[in-house]
């Protein structure tokens, strides 16, 4: 089986009805396909069973992966365990960029670095709109500005992540259309390098 998760997360976005600093809009945090970190207390074991049971609930109502609501909802959960701080990273490099600009120098070429990684920032020319890369402390690119639009790119660790959990999905969806019951959730290998996916960082 094959999933193409990050293609949706990976296409530009506009983004409307959000707060904006130094006039640009910023990226629906609370959009299924923009992940930022955000730790909570469930532990594997718990995602793990959460996981299968989606899974199940997903073949009854003849939904598999991305087309079920409840799979991208807890995907985002899932993921944004091992997210960076998209959110604190943009929203300091919008605000350094902001500053600049108050500032009067001339915009080209500037690197900002920030708590949580760094900007790049330039102004292109005349008639067309800023552009902005945002990297995490990892050196990873995490997100684009241009055209008035974002592009969220999925880190190491989120492929990984969302890899980790299409593995268990699908044998415990594939479990189900075999019609074996859900019980004992543990027996859910998550061998990755069993899987067939086409995740695009």
């Amino acid at each position: 089986m094959n999933v193409n998760l990050t293609n949706t997360s990976l296409q530009q976005r506009y983004f409307s009805g959000t707060n904006s600093i130094g006039g640009i809009h910023l990226p629906d945090f609370d959009d299924d396909y923009v992940f930022s970190k955000r730790k909570s207390n469930v532990s594997d074991a718990d995602y793990k069973k959460q996981i299968a049971e989606q899974a199940y609930i997903d073949f009854k109502n003849g939904q598999f992966q991305n087309k079920s609501d409840g799979f991208n909802k807890l995907m985002k959960k899932y993921t944004s365990e091992v997210s960076p701080d998209r959110k604190g990273i943009i929203g300091t490099g919008l605000k350094a960029i902001s500053q600049n600009k108050k500032k009067g120098l001339k915009p080209i070429d500037l690197l900002a670095t920030i708590l949580e990684g760094k900007v790049k920032y330039q102004k292109l020319p005349s008639g067309q709109t800023d552009y902005i890369e945002f990297y995490d402390k990892n050196g990873e690119m995490v997100a684009t500005y241009s055209n008035n639009g974002w592009t969220m790119y999925t880190t190491n660790a989120e492929a990984a992540r969302q890899t980790e959990m299409c593995t268990i999905y699908n044998e415990a969806w594939g479990n189900a259309k075999r019609g074996i019951p859900l019980t004992n959730v543990d027996s859910v290998s998550v061998d990755s390098s069993q899987s067939t996916f086409d995740v695009q960082a």
